[in-house]
């Protein structure tokens, strides 16, 4: 299914390409990585709220459909959740991301706001599944994950994330849902494939997850950056402690006797 290039994806959209074109989506941290995947053609942008706010992130990503998203802990509960999602969606928000409570997901379903949940491994709430481990590899765990996903259509959400879930258990629930299911690490059956832009550039420096691939390597071009600074900063203290900076070429010169007329008249300043 072709789409033209400069149109922004919509929640009807998104919904109606189910099954027929797979869309890319990344977790960006800055503009330049903003600018980078627009200019790559990545459809879906998972982005801090702060960069929805900036009018900057508009102009280098007109065409990104983005959700903007925070820890449930760092928001509160569903009044809380409403008074930062509508300030965003005036801003430019496309939809907005909630692993809080259902009644949170069904207030900012009520209000018009598209909501995207979180089902699988969800990380801030991994104790409850056993930490950082796929879930839905028994079938009572793929029921629960199923059950998650019913309860999240029926509070209003028109996506879910479906995190390190075993790729078949997301195959059939694709094929039950009508959730756009987002799909990190839990098979190509998801409508999107969500990777974070830190482990696609190659430069996370922590544990990369199993699913994560890698398609530069960014960490050791900052090394390489970093010992240039080192480099060029050396070079300049070594010639500041050394006497040999500022040399003539970097400094402001005075005709001879401007300069011998000032000294003159200084000197008698000072007396």
């Amino acid at each position: 299914m072709g789409f033209e290039p400069s149109t922004r994806h919509t929640v009807a959209s998104l919904r109606a390409a189910r099954g027929k074109h797979a869309f890319a989506m990344l977790r960006v941290e800055t503009l330049d990585e903003a600018a980078a995947a627009e200019a790559a053609g990545v459809e879906l942008l998972s982005v801090p709220p702060a960069m929805i706010l900036d009018p900057r992130f508009r102009a280098v990503a007109p065409r990104a459909f983005a959700f903007p998203g925070d820890n449930f802990y760092d928001i509160g509960g569903p009044d809380d959740f409403l008074r930062w999602a509508l300030p965003l969606m005036k801003h430019g928000a496309d939809a907005v991301y909630c692993s809080g409570a259902l009644a949170s997901v069904r207030l900012l379903a009520d209000h018009a706001v598209p909501v995207c949940g979180h089902v699988g491994l969800i990380p801030s709430k991994r104790t409850w599944t056993g930490g950082f481990r796929a879930v839905g590899k028994t079938l009572d765990q793929a029921k629960w994950v199923w059950d998650a996903c019913v309860a999240l259509e029926e509070a209003g959400a028109f996506a879910a994330e479906i995190e390190v879930v075993p790729a078949a258990v997301t195959a059939a629930i694709a094929d039950h849902t009508s959730l756009f299911l987002i799909s990190m690490g839990a098979g190509a059956a998801g409508h999107a494939q969500y990777l974070f832009g830190d482990d696609v550039l190659g430069q996370n420096r922590g544990h990369v997850p199993r699913h994560a691939k890698a398609y530069a390597d960014l960490a050791a071009e900052q090394d390489r950056m970093q010992a240039l600074r080192v480099q060029a900063m050396s070079a300049f203290a070594d010639e500041v402690h050394g006497g040999h900076y500022p040399s003539a070429p970097y400094l402001v010169q005075a005709e001879a006797e401007v300069a011998a007329a000032f000294t003159d008249w200084l000197a008698g300043q000072t007396e």
